[in-house]
């Protein structure tokens, strides 16, 4: 009985410290491994936003913020005024916030939302073929940085905080 306890206490610990967050974690964000990167997907939908049709095309060369969230998600919406802020100062030096909404269903939630905070951003549909060409959401809030290359640079999970996102945008702006 004593070894029962003894394997299962054993197997606890390995288990949490698989679970410890490195050096790169603590920021928030990772970094895939150089060769890792994925470019991102292709997509081309109406924005909710202004109602205007957005072709991922018309982003390539830019630093984007590419969010994944609900509106029935807290962090998800304490995220949203550093996103309109973020759009509002590097809009005009090559960046955009793009938002995939996980919400199913009736889109007047998602109306209420934009309208109620001003959102500057387009608010697109998450379907399984965004979702899957971003290496899969699991979770949200989530948010890829993508470099002017189209490449997904670094991945954040949960809530993020304005300065650690101007940071790494700023870094990304300025390496052209």
């Amino acid at each position: 009985m004593k070894f029962k306890y003894f394997f299962l206490a054993i197997g606890i610990l390995i288990m949490l410290m698989a679970c410890k967050q490195t050096d790169s974690d603590s920021r928030g964000g990772y970094s895939p491994a150089i060769g890792e990167r994925l470019h991102m997907v292709q997509f081309k939908q109406e924005s909710l936003t202004d109602n205007v049709m957005l072709d991922s095309r018309q982003l390539e060369s830019q630093v984007l913020l590419v969010t994944f969230f609900a509106t029935w998600c807290p962090p998800c919406i304490q995220e949203i005024p550093t996103f309109i802020d973020l759009q509002k100062f590097y809009k005009d030096k090559g960046f955009s916030v793009v938002a995939f909404s996980m919400d199913e269903g009736d889109p007047a939630p998602l109306y209420k939302l934009i309208d109620k905070y001003g959102i500057n951003y387009p608010v697109l549909l998450a379907d399984d073929v965004v979702t899957r060409g971003f290496g899969g959401v699991t979770g949200i809030p989530v948010t890829f940085l993508v470099n002017r290359k189209g490449e997904i640079v670094k991945k954040y999970l949960g809530y993020v905080g304005h300065d650690i996102l101007e940071e790494e945008i700023k870094n990304m702006l300025a390496a052209g």
